[in-house]
């Protein structure tokens, strides 16, 4: 067995691939005569991520020194991360006006026209627009910051 075998056992014991170049050249160029150039830098990444299935290889790059330097693109998607919410803070004069719309909608809620599949859904929706509504009209919008934990209260300001 030899120390490239074991290479590639201990890169599979941490679940690693070694990539392929996308421009396979040498990656150490020799400063002694008669030595010939050769693949010496290698790269292993996360092992079935196929975004990073392979790496560059920039012998313009460099300079002074005996070794190219690699690189890989690693793709970053743009996330959207949401900056405000509806709220309705506990006993407040919001929520109980928001419980009190809600239960004046199932109070006058008109079950006589359950007649079957259909009317019972035309029901359900309405019902869950108006509680929507109310939640709407009732709620604030709060912007969500790294003090809208639970534990953050005015003493810690």
């Amino acid at each position: 067995m030899s120390i490239s075998d074991d290479l590639f056992i201990l890169a599979n014991l941490f679940n690693l691939d070694l990539l392929s170049p996308t421009n396979p050249v040498s990656t150490r160029y020799s400063d002694t005569m008669g030595k010939s150039n050769s693949v010496i830098n290698l790269m292993f990444l996360c092992s079935g991520l196929n975004e990073l299935n392979n790496h560059s290889i920039h012998p313009d790059w460099c300079l002074i020194l005996d070794h190219i330097p690699l690189t890989v693109t690693i793709p970053i998607e743009e996330e959207f991360f949401q900056s405000s919410k509806l709220f309705l803070p506990k006993k407040s004069k919001e929520e109980e006006l928001f419980v009190m719309e809600v239960v004046d909608i199932f109070k006058f809620l008109d079950t006589l026209i359950l007649s079957n599949q259909e009317s019972l859904e035309q029901v359900v929706n309405s019902l869950a627009l108006r509680i929507n509504q109310a939640w709407n009209t009732n709620a604030r919008k709060i912007n969500i910051t790294r003090h809208s934990k639970k534990w953050w209260n005015k003493d810690c300001n």
